[in-house]
């Protein structure tokens, strides 16, 4: 079953303005520019300027930010930024590779499991599996629970809520 965890919505003007869109009805949806909440089963106007695509995040995400980079080996992804959207629960796996050649169709590669439980408030950072060379064994995440003017748009956080050092055992993050 495959279940969105990302909304972009694309106007169909090529003028500015609004668009509507009706989300599901199981969840809520976060904008990814503002934090702001918005119930599921409604429908909403949104703000569609052109140099900014509407884009909504469904509770219980996570969402990784690296650092920006011109080309997959310039340099580590390290630190990672982890936005996590509240709200539900949520699992993520988080996949690396070379980055530059196909050995991972021979299965080299790693996987993090990543999962939100929402009633706990915790975030855990599942043992990793899976190797390659060149990875790195330890590196730093910085965690950002999304709220409204907190972990928005496509900026690195500047005051992350958490930072953890990740050396491929399971870790458990509480939420302040």
């Amino acid at each position: 079953m495959l279940r969105v965890e990302l909304m972009a919505i694309k106007s169909e003007s090529k003028f500015h303005g609004e668009i509507i869109r009706k989300f599901g009805r199981f969840s809520y949806w976060m904008n990814f520019w503002s934090g702001e909440k918005f119930d599921g089963g409604q429908t909403v106007n949104a703000a569609a300027p052109l140099e900014q695509m509407p884009l909504f995040v469904r509770a219980g995400s996570t969402v990784p930010l690296g650092p920006l980079v011109q080309f997959a080996g310039e340099k580590p992804a390290d630190p990672l930024e982890l936005r996590i959207y509240r709200g539900a629960d949520g699992a993520f796996a988080l996949y690396e590779d070379e980055g530059d050649n196909y050995n991972y169709e021979h299965g080299v590669h790693a996987i993090i499991p990543i999962s939100w439980g929402e009633k706990s408030k915790t975030l855990t950072l599942g043992k990793r599996s899976g190797k390659f060379p060149g990875m790195l064994e330890q590196r730093k995440f910085r965690i950002v629970f999304v709220s409204p003017n907190h972990g928005i748009g496509g900026a690195v956080t500047e005051n992350a809520d958490a930072e953890v050092v990740y050396r491929g055992r399971a870790l458990k993050i509480s939420a302040k």
